[in-house]
């Protein structure tokens, strides 16, 4: 396990008793370096959505936990955010809570398929989450006409597919 992954783990560990005291979400947590900067991101949820003041709160418990802690070699930013309406899906509990819903979903790589004698590629497809089963790892999108699975391993992104 590396480094980053190290910190992301100690840091969910931290951060689990405190969004269980205020009924939060842990959504996903990153250390990730961006523009010479390293980033120690929490992205928290709740039903209804997060506040700027959830947001806050969370953020000042969890940089005084970490001070105590002291764990991570870097210097770093912490931010506590909302993943947004269209964050990726990446636990399960994303992938139930979905179904049924409009979803869009890219591949690492295109795949291949014929349909009515004509033969098609594509690696982004916009559909309906019906299926996701944790012991395969796949997913089953719905179309107009037909259904398609796609194992998770093949998935660069899967999220809610919103029309603005």
């Amino acid at each position: 396990m590396g480094k980053n992954q190290v910190y992301e783990q100690k840091t969910e560990q931290l951060l689990t008793p405190i969004l269980q005291k205020y009924q939060y979400e842990l959504v996903d947590v990153e250390f990730i370096k961006e523009a010479g900067s390293w980033h120690l991101r929490a992205y928290i949820d709740k039903e209804g959505g997060i506040t700027i003041d959830d947001l806050t709160t969370v953020n000042h418990e969890l940089s005084d936990r970490l001070d105590e802690e002291d764990f991570i070699e870097e210097s770093y930013i912490l931010e506590v955010s909302s993943p947004g309406l269209l964050r990726p899906f990446k636990k399960t509990k994303d992938f139930m809570r979905n179904i049924g819903n409009d979803v869009e979903l890219k591949l690492y790589s295109p795949i291949t398929w014929e349909e009515g004698g004509k033969r098609y590629s594509d690696k982004e497809f916009i559909g309906i989450l019906k299926d996701y089963k944790e012991e395969s790892k796949t997913v089953t999108i719905g179309f107009d006409d037909r259904d398609m699975q796609f194992p998770i391993k093949d998935i660069a992104l899967i999220r809610k597919s919103i029309d603005f």
